[in-house]
């Protein structure tokens, strides 16, 4: 036998052990109690302590985020009382926000219920529509009563809104439902206009400059809850505070999706982050999480960087979004990804007793959608504006203006999310994502990493929701059919009189892609509600048939995540950690083309093919 077919044999053996040994009885899924990424044994013998906490002076007093794995006992309750301040408990989750000294903050890893202790940091917004992604004719699918999101409720966590823009006056809707304040500052508004912005490329009305800004579904009730303030900063226990709120009140203002157009440094793995276990936690209750990838795609060089993804972007569960230059234009033949948008995978870790870096290396974004020069509501008086009077924007009737980020796209596939779930209420968050992946349009000349399955298609993801049937439950025996007549729908979309394909693939974390038609053709484990994705799929070298799926020899994640074009990122080759550009207002890319003509990549690094993966017919 020679090396080749024994190294092959093997890896297959040990792939084939890891699967029995981890999936035995359970298929492609694990339903984790309470909702949480479940932790393996090493992990929970590895330091609890943030990488950031330790990196602090030992009497310096810092504000922290604590969260448990159970019941607080009552010596870790009289530990905190007599050594930390209490400043803010979020039961749902599990979690507490501390203040006090890192050397005490230290010793909180001795409890057996403490999950990590990771740094209270702050986070901060991340920076012609209608026609080119399809949003005008995903409504008229709806006939003579055409898709607007009506009757479904889209949470955005943002610096405020604006709610007497002529954009949300609309006799017709009830556009704002409600409206909280989370940052202490007692207001609602928005002072700082990203909210604004935000609010009105998803529920926006078409009565200015005759619909040239109506949002992509605006008959959605928008929930308001202000979480960065006047200067567009916030913190993870005010995002908390609003993640809470949404988890209590999500029955009465019929919430399913949730936006947050904002992020933080991501350094702490996805197990570990308050802000991604939040977001987990209503991901599995049955809503849907849009977040942000970051603005973090190229350094103070103009050299593309990869690894920079956001936190709560970084989460498994979130449907994360990166921005594309749509140069303008109707048609899509000459879209871009940005040059800043944030590429994958996510370099998120933890770190094990013998001080060792283990990278989360999550495949992200999802997906991309148009971001840059995008024209919505200009809240009054703003900050933005005030100190970036370019931006302004004169429309017929109304103060509009311009933004460009990540921050743009993410609210249009919110706003999409709204559309699909009015044209099929029974879909589940996986179902929600695996939709939009599976009919998004890839576009030439990006990896996985920059685009992940492609740019946001609004009409096929309306399409194929609709075509899912509404009696899925857990019972629903796997490889029964998808949807709801046998004829699958045609994947291709024409927009604008140009044709393009869908991707037909579904990003399944942590680094595995799968493609081909079971994937809609066939109901699958893993679009159970409550299904963590990311937590128990295994793919054995070769291919393995299990509960309907066959996934072939694909991305394997070992020292490091291969992608398409033979880039290849490990541990520490592209990125160095905690290092970043930070987001700041958006310099969007010219019209006239991204302006990034290099690629920063690190000597020693090799070229690796990616095979196909396949899901057999």
């Amino acid at each position: 036998m020679n090396r080749k077919n024994y190294r092959l044999r093997l890896r297959r053996a040990a792939a084939l052990a890891l699967l029995l040994a981890t999936c035995a009885g359970l298929g492609l899924i694990r339903h984790v109690p309470g909702g949480f990424a479940k932790e393996t044994n090493i992990e929970a013998k590895a330091g609890k302590i943030s990488p950031e906490i330790k990196s602090l002076d030992k009497d310096f007093k810092a504000d922290a985020i604590l969260q448990l794995n159970g019941t607080m006992s009552p010596a870790l309750s009289d530990f905190i009382n007599k050594n930390l301040s209490l400043k803010e408990t979020f039961e749902y989750f599990a979690t507490y926000a501390v203040k006090g000294k890192v050397s005490v903050l230290m010793e909180l890893a001795s409890f057996p219920e403490v999950s990590s202790v990771t740094i209270d940091k702050k986070v901060k917004k991340l920076g012609h529509v209608s026609l080119t992604t399809g949003a005008q004719a995903a409504r008229a699918l709806g006939g003579s009563q055409p898709y607007s999101g009506a009757g479904v409720g889209v949470a955005v966590l943002d610096s405020g809104v604006d709610t007497t823009h002529q954009s949300f006056l609309d006799t017709k809707a009830q556009k704002i439902s409600f409206s909280k304040d989370f940052t202490g500052e007692g207001r609602t508004d928005d002072p700082f206009g990203h909210g604004t912005h935000v609010a009105s490329s998803i529920v926006g009305g078409n009565h200015i400059n005759r619909g040239a800004y109506g949002g992509i579904a605006p008959k959605a009730a928008l929930v308001n809850l202000r979480v960065l303030d006047s200067q567009g900063v916030g913190s993870i226990s005010s995002v908390l505070r609003g993640l809470m709120w949404v988890a209590s009140n999500r029955a009465t203002y019929k919430i399913r999706v949730v936006n947050m157009s904002l992020g933080g440094v991501a350094v702490d793995s996805y197990k570990k982050d308050p802000l991604c276990r939040a977001v987990r936690r209503l991901v599995n209750s049955g809503t849907v999480v849009i977040a942000a990838a970051g603005n973090s795609g190229k350094n103070l060089d103009g050299n593309k960087v990869y690894g920079a993804v956001h936190t709560p972007g970084i989460e498994p569960s979130a449907i994360t979004v990166g921005a594309t230059n749509t140069f303008g234009t109707d048609s899509r033949s000459d879209d871009a990804v940005t040059s800043y948008s944030s590429r994958g995978p996510t370099r998120s870790y933890w770190v094990d007793d013998e001080q060792t870096r283990h990278y989360d290396n999550v495949l992200k974004p999802n997906l991309v959608a148009p971001g840059n020069r995008l024209i919505w509501a200009q809240a009054k008086n703003n900050y933005i504006v005030t100190n970036h009077p370019e931006l302004a924007v004169n429309a017929p009737g109304a103060e509009m203006m311009y933004l460009s980020g990540t921050s743009m796209a993410a609210p249009l596939v919110s706003g999409t999310v709204a559309l699909m779930l009015q044209a099929n209420p029974k879909l589940t968050p996986n179902l929600v994502r695996m939709i939009l992946e599976y009919t998004a349009q890839p576009l030439p000349g990006h990896n996985v990493v920059e685009q992940g399955a492609g740019q946001l298609n609004v009409e096929g993801a309306v399409r194929l929701a609709r075509s899912v049937r509404t009696d899925l439950n857990p019972a629903t025996p796997v490889g029964d059919a998808l949807l709801t007549n046998n004829a699958t729908p045609e994947p291709y979309t024409t927009l604008d009189s140009e044709t393009f394909g869908w991707s037909q693939r579904f990003l399944a974390d942590p680094a595995y892609i799968i493609s081909g038609y079971n994937l809609i053709g066939k109901y699958q484990r893993i679009y159970d509600e409550g299904a963590c994705v990311s937590d128990g799929i295994m793919v054995s070298d070769g291919a393995i048939g299990v509960d309907g799926i066959m996934v072939s020899d694909g991305i394997m994640v070992s020292d490091g995540i291969m992608v398409s074009d033979g880039i290849m990122v490990s541990d520490g080759a592209v990125i160095s950690d905690g290092i970043m550009v930070s987001d700041g207002i958006m310099v969007s890319d010219s019209t006239g083309g991204d302006a990034t003509a290099s690629m920063h990549v690190e000597r020693g690094m090799r070229n690796v093919k990616m095979k196909n993966a396949g899901v057999t017919k």
